[in-house]
């Protein structure tokens, strides 16, 4: 058995955190991912959760327009002020032809000196770049893994996040209306 995955996105970090959850998922079967750009309709840095959500669900839809796949993901990542502080997150989003899941990853707490840069319109991984002295930092651990040690990454981050997204595939007939 053959799965073709693709990924609305041409980052190595994203593309690799869904080859691992479906090669994790499908054992037995040959898991052929691609990365492809997709548009996300949304800012370069998504702020809050409705335009990080809609980020990741627009380059779905894309990738469903433009191409044949068994299954589509993307990952977005966004942040925002929350009354408990500010924080980076993703939303992830899953389809087949038949049915969509959405899930969300964990919040990482942010410096508020950050924050206020990508209020000003910066980009979360230019701006841990500068902090740390990093180069492209987002292909690599991401905020996360700086901001962690590396004891998580962006990678594991999304990886989570897909996870908890394949219930519905996992389990249809508990989700099926």
């Amino acid at each position: 058995m053959m799965l073709k995955i693709l990924v609305g996105s041409k980052n190595p970090v994203k593309i690799n955190a869904a080859k691992t959850i479906f090669q994790q998922y499908f054992p037995e079967a040959e898991i052929i991912c691609e990365g492809h750009h997709a548009p996300s309709g949304v800012p370069n840095q998504p702020l809050g959760e409705l335009d990080t959500r809609l980020g990741a669900q627009n380059r779905v839809d894309y990738l469903k327009e433009q191409y044949d796949a068994d299954y589509y993901c993307a990952m977005e990542g966004g942040a925002a002020r929350f009354d408990y502080g500010a924080a980076t997150f993703a939303f992830v989003v899953i389809a087949d032809k038949q049915q969509t899941s959405i899930s969300r990853s964990c919040n990482l707490p942010l410096p508020d000196k950050i924050y206020s840069a990508l209020e000003q319109g910066e980009e979360l991984g230019h701006v841990m770049d500068r902090v740390f002295n990093t180069t492209n930092i987002k292909q690599k651990g991401g905020a996360i893994g700086l901001l962690t040690n590396n004891l998580a990454t962006r990678e594991s981050s999304y990886t989570q996040a897909l996870t908890l997204a394949m219930a519905p595939f996992i389990n249809s007939e508990l989700y099926s209306s």
